[in-house]
């Protein structure tokens, strides 16, 4: 298959993992979705996951990971890294490159901390140290709209926060909003509202000084669901660390900036 795009499912527990795999690199990549996993996890996406990040397939086995698929009620980031930190250890892979993007940075960190024999390069793209007022101010608020089933207005809300007025204009996402109550719709919220309440919990502020493994840190300077300010701290907390930062950009950065799969392989390289 096109860059040996693979989709697999992985038991855990009583239940299980859905996760993609995809390139032939002699390193291993692993890449961690942000809350958009309690919508809707990596099943089937492995063919246009690996066109998407290509340029990674050609040196890397990139390796991407759902939550599982059932939560446990008092999950938490850390619990979730604890969840990936087996799935590694179940299909071999003893050490990695990790992203880790928004929700997933924050579970990256987690691994980072707990298990720093199996991280490599650490990346973490437009997350947090710990949760803050601005985050909880905008989970709530999609906690709400999932509250009153309303997943037009969730999805309408995610595009305006994520990307910047440029980029939804570029995109014409506003031209698809009266077809967006369609997209991604989950059967239940219930993944979605545990993942929600794990990121407006997530501290892990104190341990990131005993992260040791090389980082690179992405912040988007006008980022409006994490704040600026907060996405560049983990870059004063991590020891061996750099930090680039796109002004001009917000939550999308992983998106939106050009150069963004560029600037992972320098770091990586």
């Amino acid at each position: 298959m096109l860059y040996n795009a693979k989709n697999c499912r992985l038991p855990i527990g009583n239940t299980y993992m859905d996760y993609i795999s995809f390139g032939k690199g002699a390193e291993t990549l692993i890449i961690l979705p942000g809350l958009g996993d309690g919508l809707k996890t990596v099943k089937g996406v492995a063919l246009p996951f690996a066109f998407m990040y290509r340029k990674l397939a050609k040196k890397y086995k990139v390796y991407v990971f759902s939550r599982k698929n059932e939560l446990e009620n008092d999950c938490t980031t850390e619990t979730m890294a604890d969840d990936l930190s087996f799935a590694m250890d179940s299909i071999g892979i003893n050490k990695a490159h990790v992203l880790g993007v928004s929700m997933g940075g924050m579970i990256a960190q987690y691994l980072a901390i707990k298990y720093p024999e199996k991280v490599n390069k650490l990346i973490l793209a437009a997350t947090v140290a710990r949760s803050n007022d601005k985050i909880k101010s905008t989970i709530t608020d999609w906690l709400d709209m999932a509250a009153r089933n309303d997943h037009k207005a969730l999805m309408i809300d995610n595009v305006e926060r994520i990307y910047t007025e440029a980029y939804i204009r570029k995109k014409h996402y506003r031209m698809m909003y009266p077809f967006v109550s369609k997209i991604s719709k989950p059967k239940s919220y219930e993944r979605f509202i545990l993942q929600a309440k794990a990121c407006m919990n997530h501290d892990a502020y104190e341990g990131l000084a005993n992260v040791t493994s090389p980082t690179l840190v992405f912040a988007g300077g006008e980022d409006k669901i994490l704040g600026a300010d907060e996405s560049i701290e983990p870059k004063s907390l991590i020891k061996n660390s750099q930090l680039i930062l796109y002004k001009a950009l917000g939550h999308g950065l992983y998106e939106e900036a050009p150069g963004f799969l560029d600037d992972i392989l320098l770091f990586l390289s």
